[in-house]
């Protein structure tokens, strides 16, 4: 059932509860502090030849990149969450640890948040990061097949910019791909949706991209992420565009995020099927 069929029903309170993650898992704060933590300390110590570079002018328009020793792995692209106004590449770094286990690349890339920066122009923002690392990704020692992943608002993104020719095929994870209802949210007071934006940023609305998609999301995320992912599934399956639906039992919104983080988590073994020809690739 679309959680969103009887929306407008709903108080102020409860529509902004039905998109607040953060309130529904009642130890988010400390979960997520603790992954900036183990971020940072991977990044001090445990990152050999991390590489930040700018894509764009801008304080957060930079792209992280931790290449695998060799030059034509596959690669990881991730684009954080928080509402497109919250959070840095650099405090997921730790999710690396998952792929570069099996010898892969990660790339991480930021974004200017809102409001300085409108949806629009964010997405603008990591078309222009794609296509820098499309050209300069093997300058940097990442020259493999990309698979773009994104989780939460990054998830958004990643569905959105499946298309753009740097990119192989991809994972989104618990995103939010009708944007019709955030407008009703607290979380439009610094996005500021324009009507042109809901229907042309959001996956739901849009034709289905025919690159493979996989799309996880955690058994235990809120109603209306759930029916997001698997109603986008359900469009592409029924247009012939080929990726699972990935729902990862008992994991909420955030704790989903393990199975990335895991070499042997759901979602590396999901990530490493995306690119097949080189599942079994060595470290």
């Amino acid at each position: 059932m679309n959680p969103t069929e009887e929306w407008g029903r709903l108080d102020q309170a409860a529509r902004d509860a039905a998109y607040d993650n953060a309130a529904a898992v009642a130890d988010s704060q400390t979960y997520m502090s603790a992954l900036r933590a183990q971020s940072a300390r991977m990044r001090a110590h445990s990152l050999p030849g991390r590489v930040d570079v700018a894509y764009a002018p801008g304080a957060r328009t930079v792209w992280q990149l931790y290449p695998a020793t060799r030059l034509d792995a596959p690669c990881l692209v991730f684009i954080h969450g928080g509402y497109w106004q919250m959070n840095a590449p650099e405090g997921f770094a730790c999710l690396a640890e998952g792929l570069r286990a099996h010898g892969w690349s990660v790339a991480m890339v930021g974004h200017t948040l809102a409001p300085e920066a409108s949806l629009t122009t964010i997405t603008q923002e990591i078309d222009t990061a794609l296509t820098w690392l499309d050209r300069h990704g093997p300058t940097y020692g990442l020259a493999g097949p990309r698979l773009l992943s994104g989780w939460s608002a990054g998830g958004m993104l990643a569905a959105l910019m499946l298309g753009h020719r740097a990119v192989t095929a991809g994972l989104a994870i618990s995103g939010i791909f009708e944007l019709g209802p955030l407008r009703d949210t607290r979380f439009n007071t610094a996005l500021r949706l324009s009507d042109a934006e809901v229907a042309t940023l959001s996956p739901l609305r849009l034709p289905a991209c025919e690159k493979p998609l996989a799309i996880a999301y955690g058994s235990r995320e809120l109603p209306a992420l759930c029916y997001d992912s698997i109603a986008l599934h359900r469009i592409r399956t029924t247009r012939h565009c080929p990726g699972p639906l990935v729902p990862v039992a008992g994991a909420d919104h955030f704790t989903v995020l393990d199975a990335l983080r895991q070499p042997e988590g759901e979602l590396v073994r999901v990530a490493r099927m995306m690119l097949p020809s080189e599942a079994a690739s060595p470290p």
